[in-house]
């Protein structure tokens, strides 16, 4: 399955504007199981989040984006690429 990741701003979050997200985010994920939530980065410093998914389109994330009411300013789709791949 693709992997993407996805490009948010969010401005400046508390914890517990995070720890809201978090849940929305599992909520969502539980109505919608073929998109896997990997992980995610928070930047304070440009106040953006960096989310990593699968999921089967890009119209799925979007879609996921809008339930969680969260806009996406970007979604490519990414590989891994780990140290160990090359040593």
């Amino acid at each position: 399955m693709p992997k993407y990741m996805v490009f948010r701003t969010v401005g400046e979050l508390s914890e517990e504007d995070i720890r809201a997200a978090v849940a929305t985010g599992i909520e969502v994920a539980e109505q919608m199981p073929q998109i896997r939530w990997i992980r995610s980065y928070y930047s304070t410093e440009e106040g953006k989040l960096y989310c990593e998914y699968e999921a089967p389109s890009i119209e799925l994330l979007y879609e996921y984006s809008s339930r969680l009411g969260q806009p996406i300013d970007h979604v490519t789709v990414v590989r891994d690429l780990e140290p160990s791949m090359f040593w």
